[in-house]
């Protein structure tokens, strides 16, 4: 995610926004958001989607390096997302441009039993679990999931996921319209 900051800062300041109002829109701190521009913090993944639902783009948009790239998106070649303390990895499966569905493997390493914030966007989702086991909290309700097991609702409820044991979980996501 580097350079993210820069690209945050260059996009707020195109829409006549100022710190202060990127704070106001997103719900974030003005202190975390100087701190995001001047690449001195990375975003967590939940910071960084009350940005980009502020500032009306989408994740892909801060990845779009080639817009005329290959639909075939290669296992060595995906884009991915490790949070800091690398408990939680998404990788995107479909392109980041010019698409209404997006495909995201997440994996989770077992060491994500504390609930972090839950977050909320447009659209819906539905999830597969292909390894492991998995808890995905949908306005405050628990679901567990084991291997086999799916789940859909609509992204408007806040919803967080988490890990169900100690046990790696990989799970594969649908989501429309992209917010990654």
């Amino acid at each position: 995610m580097a350079n993210i900051g820069s690209k945050i800062r260059e996009l707020r300041r195109a829409k006549n926004l100022n710190i202060t109002d990127l704070s106001s829109m997103s719900g974030l701190s003005t202190g975390l958001i100087s701190e995001i521009e001047r690449d001195k913090v990375v975003p967590t993944i939940t910071a960084m989607l009350k940005i980009v639902n502020a500032l009306g783009v989408t994740m892909g948009y801060f990845f779009d390096e080639e817009k005329d790239v290959s639909a075939l998106v290669r296992k060595n070649e995906r884009r991915t997302i490790i949070t800091d303390d690398k408990s939680r990895i998404y990788e995107l499966l479909t392109p980041t441009y010019n698409r209404q569905i997006e495909f995201i493997l997440i994996k989770l390493n077992g060491c994500t039993h504390r609930i972090e914030e839950a977050i909320s966007h447009d659209g819906e989702e539905c999830g597969y679990v292909i390894k492991g086991s998995m808890v995905v909290i949908v306005e405050g309700k628990r679901h567990v999931l084991h291997e086999g097991d799916s789940i859909y609702f609509n992204s408007s409820k806040p919803h967080v996921y988490e890990s169900y044991d100690d046990n790696e979980s990989i799970s594969i996501w649908a989501m429309t319209p992209p917010s990654w």
